[in-house]
């Protein structure tokens, strides 16, 4: 498919009128060097968005126009800190042949171990999931360890670049972006600041995963150069990473610790990998359970270190 007529824009679009339909948007300061770029190849033009509501911490928009070879969007919204509904999450790597589609209402907590927070936020959404499972199917393998940042409704799918498949993809994010939104609205504040300090940390973990470990980063690296994509993953795209909390990636996430002290640059530290889809038409979580797996391949031998891997709010070893 030629991609010179093909956008997300109106993705985008949508996203913002909707919103404004419920809440107010402000606008939020973008960096000037990183409002809107060319790649170094002088092929490709990168468009950012940037805004804030109520109850929404930051709702941001990356578009990368290729011309007829390549198109990508990177659109999430996160709430704010006395909210614990789930982070909107849309990732799209378009070519003329190929569309690689992530979709999903990102838990806040892992829904495969907090049943609760599950329960709360995804158990009415699991026919929206249904209604679209056959048009755009499970796209091959995910780590064991990516997998605790999606939710039993996440769309992952690798699927032909065509004009239909495009409607499908359009009918589908306005579907799913509807969905937060009634999450959004229908979200209850924090009763108390435990839960605030809880809800910034789980937050400023996502943050930490998505900003080490993402894998569009290499595109952003090819495209305008390693300082500027750190700048735009830190300051703009995972805006919060250095300023929601002190701890680091390796706090998080020891197990990818390398005995120099760097981090370890593999996807998956156990191993493991899901090839079809781990959860159940129900949403229940048929996969082999992370922590079985966690203590059968890293052997840790201390609770901290089991403490610090799981969402330390609901689980305590």
């Amino acid at each position: 498919m030629d991609l010179s007529a093909f956008s997300y824009q109106k993705f985008v679009q949508f996203a913002l009128e909707e919103t404004q339909r419920r809440t107010t948007l402000s606008p939020r300061p973008i960096q000037e060097n990183l409002k809107c770029l060319r790649s170094k190849d002088g092929n490709a033009t990168l468009h950012t968005l940037s805004f804030k509501a109520p109850k929404i911490r930051h709702i941001r928009s990356l578009s990368i126009e290729g011309g007829p070879s390549m198109q990508v969007l990177d659109f999430a919204a996160f709430p704010e800190l006395k909210f614990d509904f789930p982070i909107f999450c849309a990732n799209f790597f378009t070519t003329s042949t190929l569309s690689i589609i992530v979709l999903d209402l990102n838990p806040l907590y892992d829904a495969t171990l907090q049943r609760d927070y599950k329960e709360k936020y995804y158990r009415s959404l699991m026919p929206l999931y249904q209604k679209y499972a056959e048009l755009l199917p499970w796209g091959d393998k995910i780590t064991s360890e990516s997998l605790k940042f999606f939710s039993p409704i996440v769309i992952w799918s690798k699927i032909n670049s065509t004009p239909q498949n495009y409607e499908v993809l359009y009918a589908t994010f306005k579907d799913y972006f509807k969905a937060w939104l009634v999450s959004m609205e229908l979200a209850m504040e924090a009763v108390n600041e435990m839960q605030t300090v809880c809800n910034c940390e789980a937050q400023h973990k996502y943050l930490a995963w998505r900003a080490e470990k993402d894998p569009g980063h290499p595109l952003l690296k090819r495209l305008i150069g390693e300082n500027l994509a750190r700048e735009m993953i830190r300051q703009f795209l995972f805006e919060g990473v250095d300023s929601l909390g002190t701890k680091t990636f390796l706090d998080y996430f020891p197990e990818y610790h390398c005995v120099d002290g760097s981090i370890n640059q593999k996807r998956s530290i156990i191993g493991k990998a899901y090839k079809t889809r781990p959860w159940d038409a129900g949403g229940e979580f048929i996969g082999s359970k992370v922590l079985f797996t966690l203590f059968q391949h890293r052997k840790l031998d201390s609770k901290i270190n089991v403490y610090q891997y799981l969402d330390c709010k609901y689980v305590a070893l």
